[in-house]
């Protein structure tokens, strides 16, 4: 997860990897739109085009349960019994997870 710290000014800098994932160059115009829990969603302003991707944005302050909603899984449901044992290989060295 990438974080950036706010100036006196109010100014920030978006983490490289954001940018990247986003298509971000110098002097590109980005858009914050606000969710219906109140959080931002930050996107390239490029009406044209379908952004790449796009980052919400929370304050770090709050509840786990503001958490609810902020990963969305495309997948196919997943048993405890997969969750556990993926867990337990994990624990045991049998799985690595790399970029």
């Amino acid at each position: 997860m990438s974080t950036a710290a706010v100036t006196s000014k109010g100014q920030i800098t978006i983490p490289l990897e954001v940018r990247k994932k986003l298509g971000i160059k110098p002097g590109d115009r980005v858009r914050f739109i606000k969710g219906v829990k109140g959080e931002y969603v930050l996107k390239p302003k490029d009406d044209a085009a379908e952004p790449k991707a796009e980052f919400v944005f929370k304050p770090k302050t709050g509840t786990i349960m503001d958490m609810l909603g902020c990963i969305r899984w495309t997948g196919k449901p997943v048993t405890i019994e997969k969750m556990n044992e993926t867990i337990a290989k994990g624990w045991a060295g049998l799985i690595t997870f790399e970029d």
